[in-house]
């Protein structure tokens, strides 16, 4: 399985829109994930596979993920045998409740790269978590463990999340903290990468409350977020990216601890903040992603 570098934005873009999938492609996300579920209308399905097949192997040198319709659907079998070619890194599978799912995905996979004499275990997964019950069995989910691994992270998915529950969204997102802090503790738990946050879909033109949900899901520990609108990539790409101010900061912990601890300390302080192993080992992180970021 290919390793992934950090995805702050990950845009979405119809599968069944091929003139979309080349704008995406130039839009600057670190990501893009062709969908072949929601955004694509039940009778455009099967004439979509092919024009997301296409696509994949135009544009292999990017970071690809497909969207396949969910387990339940009749439909990820045919999306598989399509859509899984040389060039394609990951799928995004949504209403993932279960390892049974994850093991179930993984069956499928291994048929048709067996099938393709492609490499077992090359494309990755993302699960979506979606549900009341996803949020529950995350951390059951996130520690499955295929053989070859094929799990980079998880997604959550808002939407279907609160239309499970029978709630609604809301600009501060209150009804949305504890099924973030679950998702995001239980990566950090079961030592995988920090999850991609849900779409802000409440104003597209609102970005200013965009950059608020952002932060927030930065805060709680994700990652970056997924993105329906190429608006949104800029200021999630500025509040996932480490500010100039942090990475400064970095640099001094690492500076003084590296010397502080040729002398035999490994407890200091700067700029009046405690500095140990924990707060060095941020430090670094921080840096490492300025640095892939930038590149």
């Amino acid at each position: 399985m290919k390793s992934f570098g950090p995805m702050r934005t990950a845009l979405f873009v119809p599968g069944s829109r091929p003139d979309l999938v080349d704008e995406a492609v130039k839009s600057g996300a670190d990501a893009i994930i062709v969908d072949l579920e929601d955004a694509v209308a039940l009778s455009e399905k099967i004439e979509a596979r092919p024009k997301v097949r296409k696509k994949i192997l135009e544009h292999g040198n990017k970071q690809m993920i497909v969207r396949v319709n969910g387990l339940d659907s009749g439909l990820i079998k045919a999306d598989l045998e399509e859509v899984v070619v040389y060039g394609l890194e990951c799928i995004m599978v949504p209403k993932v409740e279960s390892k049974d799912h994850i093991r179930e995905i993984d069956r499928l996979l291994l048929a048709v790269e067996k099938e393709r004499g492609m490499e077992p275990g090359g494309i990755a997964i993302i699960p979506l978590i979606e549900s009341a019950m996803a949020v529950e069995n995350a951390f059951e989910i996130v520690s499955e463990r295929t053989n070859p691994a094929r799990l980079v992270t998880v997604a959550f998915g808002a939407a279907d999340y609160t239309l499970d529950m029978g709630i609604e969204i809301t600009r501060d997102g209150a009804e949305l903290l504890y099924p973030r802090s679950r998702v995001t503790i239980a990566c950090r738990a079961a030592g995988v990468e920090p999850p991609l946050d849900t779409p802000f879909m409440i104003d597209l033109n609102d970005l200013e409350a965009l950059k608020a949900d952002a932060r927030r899901a930065k805060q709680l520990g994700f990652q970056g977020k997924l993105c329906v609108h190429s608006d949104q990539i800029e200021p999630c790409h500025e509040i996932f990216s480490p500010t100039e101010e942090e990475i400064l900061y970095a640099e001094r912990v690492i500076r003084a601890f590296d010397a502080a601890e040729a002398k035999g300390t490994a407890a200091i302080e700067v700029d009046g903040n405690f500095i140990d192993y924990p707060v060095v080992k941020k430090a670094r992180r921080v840096l490492n992603l300025a640095k892939t970021t930038a590149d």
